[in-house]
């Protein structure tokens, strides 16, 4: 069977990184490429002491690179007559340019213990001294003019060779030594609460890891889990005293459920490798080498011989639990001559690794047993884009020139206002239907299903299909009033109902919906496509936003409803075309996906539960039939609108029964595609590169491994999906404004008139809404928002959830007058308030909440409060 194509891996740069740029060519460093595109490391200036230190205390504190202690062997090594030195010395890099300054001193010599920067605070946690291990706890902060030094809550235990990771307020250790006699590593767990300072600080023992003790693991921080990984075990030998069994297990611990769980290994052992690993992307860690253990048991034979510890780098993905090799160490040897020579670039161990100016820094180290290096090395990555190729290039710019057209063509096929926003009643049922199923499969579906399959499991699948549920409801009931009312915006139904202000109160709800939800259903699918094209994210932030509101402004509702046909082909055909090619390159093609998928429990798809804090059945159905079924399809004006622009009403509900039939194909399909995704780079780990957000993960694929033109073809129709998101919302809008609005308020005039003078206005307000969505989508693309699916059901639930309860009033509560609506209107919103910020609910259940509030208190209001009669 044939392979997948093999490409070099490369790095995609951090979003800090992004802003500073690559210091490399600012500061003009000395820059070496690694064997791995994209690999960057860089040399800062050197430590002003020539042997360097191993195990010292780094940080960043007031902008300033600082490195504090540690030891090294200045008189040689123990087998020349050398000892080993303890160091105080503090010294500080104020930036690249500039060379390392002494700022202080350390209350004593120490080393080998944990540092982390935590709120510009440099925490040095343990380590040793010549004689014995320690609990001290010291803070390091340089405040422009003098080194801070502050005491802080002491270790439960003396403590050496651990690792640790800062998590938000909280400093978590793992591992170490006791003391430099002890024949047993320590198994322990630490955790220091720092949310109400430092000095408050307390330390609390968590449940271990379920392996062996060690000191010197690698330990880092990703995807919601920190990882332990390698280290070494202390047995005794022959003679009673401890050596090393190196190690290949690793763990992750849950931060939120707070457990542990054995993942896979890394390809060899790695200890005392520079800590913690480094997070890329949201998914990937890459852990520095460390001392496999090869050389370790040789030492008193090889002496000055000893060729340095390994070059590999390896990359470990959270999602996929795999390990892949992501380049090497530029080891470059020392010419000197000089049989402790530290003059080349070797690769270092027991050093941290610090964060600073968008560089990950490695301040000295241990290069070959008692000799260390005075180096100072940095590394930086760069972003990895898949060959777009020509053929796509062509088949893009051809798709998204015929959607123009198409908005070309249909601005002079309708005429008026009516044209404009209902086609004259006149589109096909089965067009109307897949315009419903493409407005609400939007570029965010089509992404973000598939993304949080891939991350977790099927569970949105129940999501879906809530909306089996509320079909009947629709079709038998709300269709029917909305049609024999002849209303152009469902909102025109509640002030036939009700009155105008209720009417006014719904529209507005829907609009603030639409403005809030335009600039994510943009940004969303843009930051995707900018990952695999060479366009950057801005520009097709841009392309999108203009070319969606020169279509909609120029053809109106039919325009809309051909360009959602035209990418709901285009879509669900790529979505097959990309589930079969992983299928071919997957061992067992797609028998072997779908085993390997539910041996990893990806098609879990129920939490069987009544927690209303997580994604429990309970949550799942109830948010999603208000927040996916009723708040859609009988308030949102985007998707009522289709079914009022067909010609009658048996053809509204055929489309109505059209569009919600394609969900459980569809969304089958792309749970599909996310466990196809995860099983594929599970098998091929050395083809997924580290990507910024899950939702990247379908267009990456798209991009990188489907054949060319093809993958042109989907990407465009991804395009596509963005801009029908956006010109559903922005033409829903400009109905909405006319017609509830400024219809309602003017004077009647000459029919002719009336109808060019709220065509011009409709796509006036067309194309303020577009620029909006644009300017909004630009100005979201400098923040960080992982799962934006979940943003969106947060918006769609507090901002729809009362309007659709307002909706169900009209229809199922005869005696319900406008002031018992107000009255629930009220109450809903003061109830969402609570629930939003006072409570950990699950944000799936904001709309039931929103709806059911505006429903309880209007039926009670309406038999105890009946509405005043006007006096005769």
């Amino acid at each position: 069977m044939q392979g997948p194509r093999r490409k070099n891996l490369t790095m995609p740069i951090l979003k800090t990184m992004r802003t500073t740029g690559l210091c490399l060519l600012v500061f003009g460093w000395s820059a070496v490429e690694s064997s791995a595109a994209g690999l960057t490391w860089s040399e800062l200036p050197s430590l002003p002491d020539k042997h360097g230190f191993a195990g010292a205390f780094a940080g960043v504190s007031g902008g300033n690179l600082i490195i504090a202690g540690g030891a090294n062997f200045p008189e040689g090594p123990p087998w020349r007559g050398g000892a080993k030195v303890w160091h105080n010395s503090v010294f500080a890099l104020e930036s690249p340019s500039q060379e390392w300054r002494p700022i202080g001193q350390l209350p004593i010599p120490l080393g080998y213990g944990v540092s982390v920067t935590w709120k510009d605070t440099i925490l040095c946690v343990g380590g040793s001294d010549s004689s014995q291990h320690r609990r001290d706890v010291i803070a390091l902060r340089w405040n422009g003019e003098q080194l801070e030094i502050i005491g802080g809550p002491a270790l439960p235990i003396p403590l050496a060779n651990a690792a640790g990771v800062i998590v938000d307020d909280s400093l978590y250790l793992a591992g170490g030594s006791e003391s430099p006699r002890s024949l047993r590593a320590s198994n322990k767990f630490w955790k220091l609460d720092l949310s109400k300072g430092f000095i408050e600080g307390r330390w609390t023992e968590l449940p271990a890891w379920p392996g062996p003790e060690r000191i010197l693991p690698a330990m880092a921080v990703q995807n919601g889990k920190i990882l332990l990984v390698s280290g070494a075990r202390l047995v005794p030998d022959n003679e009673s005293k401890a050596t090393r069994r190196f190690l290949k297990d690793a763990y992750a611990f849950d931060l939120k459920s707070q457990r542990w769980k054995a993942i896979s290994g890394p390809p060899s052992p790695i200890v005392a490798a520079p800590n913690p690993g480094i997070p890329i992307g949201y998914a990937d860690v890459i852990f520095l080498a460390g001392d496999d253990g090869e050389h370790f048991f040789q030492q008193s034979e090889l002496k000055e011989n000893h060729p340095g510890f390994p070059v590999p780098l390896y990359r470990y993905n959270t999602v996929t639990d795999r390990w892949t090799e992501a380049g090497e160490f530029p080891r470059v040897l020392d010419d000197s001559g000089h049989p402790r020579g530290n003059g080349g670039m070797f690769p270092p161990v027991t050093t941290p690794v610090v964060s600073w100016q968008g560089q990950f820094v490695l301040p000295s180290g241990e290069i070959r047993p008692t000799v260390r290096t005075p180096k100072v090395l940095s590394l930086s990555f760069q972003p990895a884009k898949p060959v777009f190729g020509a053929a796509n290039w062509i088949v893009l710019t051809i798709y998204l020139f015929g959607i123009a057209l198409i908005g070309f063509h249909c601005s002079r096929s309708e005429a008026g206002a009516e044209g404009f926003f209902l086609a004259g009643r006149r589109v096909p049922w089965w067009a109307a239907g897949l315009s419903i199923f493409s407005t609400m499969l939007s570029a965010i579906t089509y992404l973000t299903i598939p993304s949080k399959a891939y991350a977790t499991d099927w569970t949105l699948l129940l999501v879906n299909m809530t909306v089996f549920a509320a079909a009947p409801l629709v079709a038998f009931r709300y269709l029917p009033v909305f049609r024999n009312n002849s209303v152009t915006t469902v909102y025109q139904y509640l002030a036939a109902r009700f009155d105008r202000s209720v009417q006014q109160f719904g529209s507005a709800s829907f609009i603030l919906l639409q403005l809030g939800r335009m600039g994510i259903v943009l940004f969303l699918p843009a930051l995707s496509l900018a990952a695999v094209t060479p366009m950057d994210l801005y520009v097709c932030i841009v392309i999108m936003g203009l070319l969606a509101t020169l279509y909609t402004a120029l053809g109106g509702i039919k325009a809309v409803v051909w360009t959602d046909v035209l990418q709901t082909v285009v879509l669900l055909g790529g979505a097959l075309a990309a589930l079969a090619i992983m299928a071919i390159h997957i061992d067992g093609g797609f028998a072997g996906l779908l085993s390997t998928g539910y041996e990893a429990g990806k098609f879990r798809w129920a939490n069987w539960n009544f927690n209303l804090l997580t994604e429990s059945v309970l949550v799942v159905l109830l948010g999603g039939f208000f927040t996916n079924a009723l708040v859609p399809y009988t308030s949102d004006q985007a998707i009522v609108q289709r079914y009022l622009a067909t010609p009658n009403e048996a053809d509204a509900r055929r489309s109505l029964w059209l569009g919600v039939a394609m969900v459980l194909p569809a969304t089958i399909l792309f749970l599909l595609l996310g466990t196809g995704l995860f099983v594929f780079y599970r098998s091929h780990p050395e083809l997924l590169t580290p990507l910024e957000t899950s939702d990247q993960i379908l267009a990456w694929f798209i991009a990188d491994q489907m054949p060319a033109g093809l993958a042109g073809l989907v990407i465009a129709g991804l395009f596509a999906a963005s801009m029908s998101s956006l010109d559903s919302s922005m033409h829903s809008i400009a109905t909405t404004v006319v017609t509830d609005w400024w219809k309602p308020a003017s004077k009647p005039n000459n029919k002719t008139t009336n109808e060019t003078l709220w065509l011009r206005r409709a796509r006036r307000i067309t194309f303020l809404a577009g620029t909006f969505g644009t300017v909004s989508a630009l100005a979201i693309a400098g923040m960080e928002v992982q799962f934006l699916w979940n943003f969106t059901l947060k918006m769609m639930g507090l901002l729809g959830g009362t309007l659709a309860g307002v909706m169900a009033v009209g229809m199922f509560l005869p005696k319900a007058k406008a002031r018992h609506v107000w009255a629930g209107i009220g109450v809903s919103i003061a109830v969402l308030i609570l629930v939003k910020f006072l409570t950990p609910i699950h944000s799936l259940l904001y709309a039931f909440f929103g709806a059911t509030s505006v429903i309880l208190v209007a039926a009670a209001s309406s038999l105890y409060l009946p509405q005043k009669t006007a006096p005769h």
